[in-house]
């Protein structure tokens, strides 16, 4: 009688198996490496040059989560995750990191409750509030004539060195930065006007009033259509992007740092006896842009919930790197360009309550009060009748904790991607700022979107999670073996 333990002869059976699996992955992304565009380097080619070099991984991850765009906040989990992979040279994971769900993700925040119990905060500051607004005060009436050029300054490059030929920050947009003096005084004054009528404990603010062609404006969207009667064409658009969570640049080159999630989806089988692999998408950046031009005002300016925990109107004047593309889901123009920028308006009043009930939520709120995506989610949600952004993770709990039941409304009315079910797949499809899959210059992604796009508009996409979930038809087949084998073994025992 055989011992049991010749079953270990399989062992290696099924560690090449799982050996092929990844290596079959890395050669798929290898093999795609001329997906990349000119001027472009991938994150780990940078890394397994670099990494060696003492207090380089230090430095690099110093700069990380500071850019506001970067569509995802570290958390120390993270952070210990990406450092783990350059240590231990797995330049396939960095490749596709971290690749976890959203639930994941947002199960690391250390949002302990007694932290996030609602305080009665009374302060008017612009810092407490996150809000941007320069030098027009909260406590102190004021006016302003749009009609005069802006005295803000001009375009500044931040750019930072961290050695070894790499920077971080992104270089001015040809397009959008000759109007950054503009762009930034048209943000503060909307941000302004967004917070008249801000009365924390009854206490409210000083009112504020912007001026164009004679016509006078006391809430963002009151402005947007003066501008328009005054001659003005204004478009809104939803404009969705792969996020960038480096902005760094390595020899002159962009460094392509995608933040990819787990989706929950599952890629179809090319061959059947191939296992199926988990689509692991870029999280998407979405933002609303208003694009101004005119007579008098020509600025682009951007709303959007940030990793600062800003949700405010920002400039647009950098430019983005060409990996991260960027198309508009959907363009706002007339009575719909002033619905949007109002609600957009009381969606940051919103938040500044939420700041000043919460001052100590980590991250200034992002992930527990949502990403830069379900603020877009919402307004969509309301303009359109449904949402085609993922991830959301604002818990609408909080948003109790403000007193405009709208907010309320649209925040509970998005779907919510925090606890472990697979997103509906035109959330996941529609969230991407592409819908020409071949256009994606990220290596290995093109045709798992491609294949996994077409079963779905067959009606033939499966989700990842669940009991329904197949096995491949290799594993099932050494699970048999094994099985079959421990029963002859016993048989003969006995």
């Amino acid at each position: 009688m055989r011992h049991p333990l010749h079953l270990l002869r399989l062992t290696p059976l099924v560690f090449l198996a799982a050996c092929a699996t990844r290596a079959g992955e890395s050669g798929r992304i290898a093999k795609d490496i001329a997906a990349l565009p000119p001027n472009t380097v991938m994150l780990s080619r940078m890394m397994s040059e670099l990494s060696a070099q003492p207090g380089f991984t230090e430095s690099l991850l110093a700069q990380i989560n500071k850019n506001p765009t970067s569509g995802a906040s570290f958390t120390p989990q993270l952070f210990d995750l990406f450092r783990k992979l350059i240590l231990g040279k797995d330049w396939q994971g960095l490749d596709r990191f971290p690749g976890w769900t959203i639930e994941r993700v947002t199960k690391t925040i250390n949002a302990a409750e007694p932290l996030l119990k609602k305080q009665q905060g009374t302060d008017l500051d612009a810092n407490a509030l996150k809000v941007t607004l320069g030098t027009y005060a909260l406590d102190q009436p004021a006016s302003v004539s749009l009609d005069k050029p802006s005295t803000e300054p001009a375009f500044q490059l931040d750019q930072k060195p961290l050695g070894n030929d790499v920077t971080s920050g992104d270089g001015p947009n040809p397009k959008l930065a000759p109007l950054h003096s503009e762009s930034v005084r048209l943000a503060q004054v909307l941000n302004r006007l967004s917070l008249n009528g801000f009365t924390p404990n009854g206490r409210p603010t000083a009112n504020f009033v912007a001026e164009i062609n004679g016509e006078q404006a006391e809430t963002p969207q009151q402005l947007i259509a003066a501008l328009q009667q005054s001659g003005h064409t204004v478009t809104v658009a939803d404009a969705r992007y792969f996020a960038n969570f480096g902005h760094f640049h390595y020899k002159g080159q962009d460094v392509q740092m995608p933040f990819f999630l787990d989706t929950g989806l599952k890629v179809p089988r090319e061959h059947w006896w191939r296992a199926r692999r988990k689509l692991i998408t870029p999280v998407a950046h979405a933002e609303y842009e208003w694009i101004i031009s005119g007579p008098r005002i020509n600025a682009d300016v951007t709303f959007y919930f940030g990793i600062d925990g800003r949700a405010e109107f920002r400039t647009n004047d950098t430019l983005n790197q060409t990996w991260t593309m960027g198309r508009h889901a959907h363009e706002y123009r007339n009575a719909d360009a002033v619905e949007v920028t109002r609600l957009t308006g009381s969606l940051l009043r919103a938040y500044a309550y939420l700041h000043l009930a919460h001052p100590a939520m980590p991250f200034g709120g992002y992930y527990t009060l949502g990403v830069c995506q379900d603020v877009v989610a919402a307004i969509e949600q309301h303009m359109t009748g449904t949402t085609t952004i993922y991830p959301n993770t604002a818990q609408t709990k909080y948003f109790h904790d403000q007193p405009d039941e709208e907010v309320f409304q649209l925040m509970s009315a998005i779907p919510k991607d925090t606890e472990g079910k697979p997103p509906a797949p035109e959330r996941v499809f529609g969230s991407l700022p592409a819908t020409d899959y071949a256009t994606i210059t990220i290596p290995g992604l093109r045709e798992d979107l491609e294949r996994t796009n077409q079963a779905f508009r067959s009606g033939k996409l499966d989700g990842l999670h669940g009991l329904g979930q197949p096995i491949s038809w290799v594993g099932l087949a050494l699970g048999t073996i094994l099985v079959l084998l421990l029963m002859r073994s016993r048989r003969r025992k006995s």
